[in-house]
């Protein structure tokens, strides 16, 4: 089993959920986030006064699926949350030792 971490644009959460689950990924967890890469964040006016907008807002997605969903996965993904600008994202993908359903007791990816 794999995790798979991606960091997307907020308004891309929809699309990106909508494609997962039209390839039969249906578990996924979202976390609001805020961070920059290469776009190092922009001014902003504020009541006359500018500042700086160093953290920009963003989601992450978590996703545990078996080895053989990954790479559908992964290009689900970037096919939904691609805009083709500076800031889409990034994917990150780790290996999952064990999943335990705390409910049942049940192991491994019968508990995903």
């Amino acid at each position: 089993m794999k995790k798979i971490e991606a960091i997307i644009k907020p308004f891309k959460l929809d699309e990106v959920k909508d494609a997962l689950h039209e390839i039969g990924l249906m578990g996924i967890t979202v976390t609001e986030a805020k961070g920059f890469g290469r776009q190092k964040g922009h001014t902003e006016l504020y009541r006359g006064a500018e500042y700086i907008v160093d953290f920009l807002p963003k989601v992450k997605l978590e996703i545990v699926c078996a080895d053989d969903m990954v790479d559908r996965a992964v290009e689900t993904i970037v096919a939904a949350a691609r805009t083709g600008r500076i800031g889409d994202g990034k994917i990150f993908i780790m290996p999952v030792e064990d999943v335990i359903r705390i409910r049942t007791g049940e192991r491994g990816e019968d508990a995903v």
